[in-house]
């Protein structure tokens, strides 16, 4: 997976979001920092606690001028089923996109072709439709949204102090690194 710092591919799909059906075009991405959060299906065990964990920190995120797209090879019918008969995925407010042709799951390298369903992909796209950070999972190992969060804000302090770098378990208001000969070995 060679994805960091390419562009995402253009896509357009149908989406659920706040009651209604809506289509979602990669265009609509451009000038906002996004994450895209796929996960295998919707009606399954480990799906929802992540889904609804992201849904905890939705407000957060939008704070932070972030939009979160969750995105399964499921039908956006299939998305607002589950959302109307779920308390947990009831709690969603960000869209979950349809990804029934496999394109977009295709185009971030994510699709189990042999299956038709998504790996557990998280990218986090800067507002130059660039991925900046990813991670992919084993279907049984679930995600954690401080964590998401955290490398949201890393990535967002990155691009607005270039010459800087955040250092492992880096938190907002630490202390960053000046990359130079004088810290080579001395780390």
């Amino acid at each position: 997976m060679g994805l960091i710092n390419t562009q995402i591919k253009p896509f357009k799909a149908d989406a659920f979001k706040d009651g209604e059906f809506i289509t979602i075009d990669s265009e609509d991405l451009n000038g906002q920092w996004s994450i895209f959060f796929f996960y295998p299906a919707d009606f399954t065990f480990v799906c929802p606690t992540e889904l609804g964990d992201v849904a905890d920190y939705y407000d957060e995120f939008k704070s932070m001028g972030v939009e979160i797209y969750s995105v399964s090879t499921d039908s956006h019918f299939c998305h607002k089923a589950w959302h109307d008969s779920s308390e947990t995925i009831n709690k969603i407010k960000y869209p979950m996109i349809s990804d029934n042709t496999f394109e977009i799951s295709s185009n971030f390298e994510v699709l189990r072709e042999n299956e038709g369903r998504s790996d557990r992909g998280t990218f986090i796209v800067d507002p130059d439709g660039i991925i900046q950070a990813m991670e992919v999972t084993a279907e049984g190992i679930g995600r954690n949204a401080a964590d998401l969060m955290r490398k949201v804000k890393a990535a967002q302090y990155v691009r607005a102090h270039p010459d800087e770098v955040c250092p492992a378990k880096w938190e907002e208001g630490e202390a960053t690194l000046a990359p130079s000969l004088d810290l080579v070995g001395k780390i």
